[in-house]
């Protein structure tokens, strides 16, 4: 559902009407105008379409996630409507379990830099919990080295022991490549909650074409800060 944020505007000392942005998820378009019916556009959050293929497996890998057994329409992407730039996507990976049931993972879930900060994650994550209940999953399941961050939405960590099997070898799968780290985490996708700051920041997120990049320290040159001595042979 959309939610409209009136912005300051000096139109409506003049009469007009001011612009109202609004921040959605659910990919339908904004239907809030002003003067010859210009639409104000924002975020939003839609399924994956088979042309957005070539984009994801070129930030799946860039990003070192998880792309096994890719398939596009199990995605989802976060837009900007205004300049159809995609800002971030995530994944529902169904499984078959050995009793013939299905689990439902939330996988290879991912920011590009410029929009990160700005709540994309979120709701990225946001519409992968909301898909995973409207397929009939009463619980969702993440493995990953970010319990914290996942926590915030409602997520808690379960024990490996409590995975069906294919879960299991997931988690094993995962930490013996792309994220060593990995836990495993679990959702009620019924009890999904957002921070207020997170759907606040996406209303007005914005592509960053200059992304602060850390600090540069001694050890990026291979000076050992220690003692001042080049720590790689340069010949």
């Amino acid at each position: 559902m959309s939610v409209p944020r009136e912005e300051p505007d000096d139109r409506a000392a003049f009469g007009q009407k001011p612009v109202v942005s609004v921040g959605h998820i659910d990919g339908e378009r904004p239907t809030n105008t002003f003067d010859r019916q210009r639409v104000v556009y924002c975020m939003y959050v839609r399924d994956a379409k088979n042309r957005d293929e070539v984009w994801l497996l070129k930030h799946i890998e860039a990003m070192e996630l998880d792309e096994t057994a890719f398939r596009s329409r199990d995605y989802v992407i976060a837009m900007d409507e205004q300049t159809g730039d995609r800002a971030g996507f995530g994944r529902i990976r169904v499984h078959k379990t050995g009793d013939n049931e299905e689990v439902c993972e939330l996988t290879s879930i991912g920011v590009l830099k410029s929009w990160r900060g700005q709540g994309v994650g979120a709701h990225v994550v946001e519409r992968l919990v909301t898909t995973a209940r409207d397929k009939g999953f009463s619980l969702g399941y993440a493995l990953t080295s970010e319990p914290d961050y996942l926590a915030q939405f409602g997520f808690g960590r379960v024990s490996p022991a409590k995975l069906s099997t294919v879960l299991q070898d997931r988690l094993r799968e995962k930490q013996g490549t792309v994220d060593p780290g990995a836990v495993p985490q679990r959702i009620d996708t019924t009890r999904f909650r957002m921070p207020s700051r997170l759907r606040e920041a996406f209303k007005s997120a914005r592509v960053d074409d200059d992304p602060e990049e850390p600090p540069e320290n001694p050890e990026d040159f291979g000076i050992d800060p220690n003692d001042a001595t080049y720590k790689y042979d340069t010949g």
